[in-house]
């Protein structure tokens, strides 16, 4: 409740992470903390990928589709969104399959770091590692394009 800051959402941070707790039971190891140390470390993950997804949703275009912000826009910006979609679908090559995968199911998808790592049947950490690595590629990859505009 401290990290999201709604009830809500807290509840079902606490739903989630009860139900992976139970699946991944086996994976506990108590030299690496207590149990419930481990909870609330997946509780706190669980909250701070939620308020990321929230904050990214935010930032989401409003716009189903590309054709209909080209006609709420003039002539100039859907040409400079056409060469900023341009230059992100040549980013993407930089990246290693495994990246790419990762960076699309968890930002296309709309999913939390979790989420994604069950649905790629991938440990958390690797995911982590994968998303973190595919954004700093793309962030390189895109900031020199940046600094020509």
């Amino acid at each position: 409740m401290r990290i999201s800051n709604n009830r809500e959402s807290a509840e079902e941070i606490t739903l989630d992470v009860f139900a992976d707790v139970w699946r991944r039971s086996g994976q506990y190891d108590p030299e690496g903390g207590s149990v419930i140390g481990w909870i609330m470390n997946q509780a706190r993950s669980r909250a701070i990928d939620r308020l990321r997804f929230e904050q990214r949703k935010k930032r989401v275009s409003t716009y189903p589709n590309d054709r209909e912000a080209e006609q709420l826009e003039g002539p100039t910006e859907a040409i400079d969104g056409r060469r900023r979609r341009s230059l992100v679908q040549e980013a993407l090559t930089a990246l290693t399959p495994e990246e790419r995968k990762a960076i699309e199911t968890a930002f296309f998808s709309e999913l939390t770091y979790s989420e994604t790592a069950v649905r790629l049947n991938q440990p958390l950490g690797t995911v982590k590692t994968r998303v973190r690595s595919a954004l700093a590629k793309l962030r390189k990859a895109l900031g020199n394009e940046g600094d020509r505009s």
